[in-house]
């Protein structure tokens, strides 16, 4: 990967701030947009702003047939189909949006997703609050039991087979963690969910972005992730589902475009995915994700996850030179994601976000969204660091030298 001709794609990766470039190492949180993203969604606005499957008139069809292909793309970058990827705000939204139309189909006794008191839900201890919130909370409603895959001192997940029992019904798990980076074996995970009948759901938030992802070959119900974790804009999530579960549960949100024929006493709802999309969506945010999808593919998935390997096996080994400062996860960079979580000793990981903003290093300080996690190693939050495709030697090598500095200006 040609990293500086790559960085040039990026206009934010370009300005100077005092005299220094950006070097932007907080990806997991959101990453940067290529001009192409930036430019198609300009054009959207410029051009054919209009809402779709409305309208019978040009600008409204250039927006359907634009919005649409966004689904198509976005579905074929995991080998899904059209029909099975729902676009919503972020991947929050879509795991909330699943709990709760998991909620309505039990309530309407649906056979195939039924949910009754003392069924359980099984998650793990590295899930970010959006993947263990909303099923806390189901639990809590419909009287189920949550159980936790526990880590072991590395932050590798411990797969306890006999938390799967003949009554866990859901299986809710990180492909990669968004606090420590450790990638998970879903697919493993799938296989035992579904010999118990269990549904397996996979919060793919750090993975997509980052790797090769096929639902077909990983076999899971249901995968969310978030375009503005892969160049697309804010405000656009994904919800790839089954097309049979799709079809039975029950949706979420009511009205707009979700709905085919309404009448005083009942409603007919609308073809997938259009069934899970209520009101007017996220048109530019999806078109936005049409060109992300597009640069992703240009570059490829694989050659991205390749050069992240390099880049944090390298940074790490540089960290582990320094004096004081504590790693976190696990140590081998083909068992993570592009993320370091580390904390330097006598230092809240506040501090050292802001004192490497003022050589215009951006990195993430605190818990991450992880509390579990952060309780189970015994600290009340870390500074990570997380790379991505414009990464490159240069922004790890002034990591390391800023760290270095702060560890002088605190001693």
């Amino acid at each position: 990967m040609k990293k500086q001709i790559i960085k040039k794609d990026f206009p934010i990766l370009n300005k100077l701030t005092n005299g220094k470039s950006l070097v932007y190492l907080d990806n997991a949180a959101t990453s940067q947009k290529p001009i192409s993203v930036i430019n198609a969604i300009q054009e959207f606005y410029n051009n054919y702003n209009a809402n779709v499957h409305r309208g019978v008139y040009k600008i409204s069809e250039e927006a359907t047939i634009a919005y649409e292909l966004a689904h198509q793309k976005t579905a074929k970058l995991i080998n899904a189909s059209q029909e099975e990827m729902i676009f919503t705000k972020n991947t929050t939204e879509s795991i909330n949006l699943l709990a709760y139309s998991f909620q309505n189909s039990s309530l309407l006794n649906n056979d195939l997703i039924k949910l009754r008191k003392g069924d359980e839900i099984v998650v793990s201890l590295m899930e970010h609050h959006s993947n263990f919130v909303p099923w806390q909370q189901l639990a809590k409603r419909l009287g189920l039991h949550l159980k936790i895959l526990q880590i072991d001192k590395e932050g590798k997940l411990i797969i306890d087979e006999k938390l799967f029992t003949d009554k866990t019904k859901i299986v809710a798990v990180t492909h990669a963690s968004n606090a420590l980076g450790t990638i998970n074996d879903i697919t493993q995970i799938t296989k035992l969910a579904h010999e118990k009948n269990a549904f397996m759901v996979v919060d793919g938030a750090q993975s997509v972005p980052n790797m090769p992802v096929d639902i077909k070959s990983i076999g899971c119900d249901f995968l969310a992730f978030s375009g503005h974790k892969m160049m697309a804009s804010t405000g656009i999530g994904c919800l790839y589902g089954k097309r049979k579960l799709l079809e039975e549960m029950q949706p979420f949100l009511f009205g707009g475009d979700m709905i085919r024929t309404v009448d005083v006493n009942e409603t007919a709802w609308n073809d997938l995915p259009w069934k899970f999309e209520a009101g007017t969506p996220p048109i530019a945010e999806g078109i936005s994700m049409s060109f992300a999808v597009d640069y992703l593919n240009k570059i490829g998935v694989e050659n991205i996850r390749e050069h992240e390997i390099k880049l944090t096996q390298y940074t790490m080994e540089e960290m582990n030179k320094i004096p004081k400062l504590n790693l976190l996860g696990p140590k081998d960079a083909n068992e993570k994601s592009g993320i370091i979580s580390f904390n330097l000793e006598n230092i809240h990981p506040h501090d050292v976000a802001s004192v490497l903003d003022n050589d215009n290093i951006a990195i993430r300080g605190g818990n991450h969204c992880a509390m579990p996690l952060m309780k189970h190693f015994g600290v009340n939050g870390t500074s990570r660091a997380s790379f991505y495709l414009y990464n490159d030697i240069d922004d790890a090598d002034k990591l390391i030298e800023s760290l270095k500095k702060t560890i002088k200006l605190f001693s």
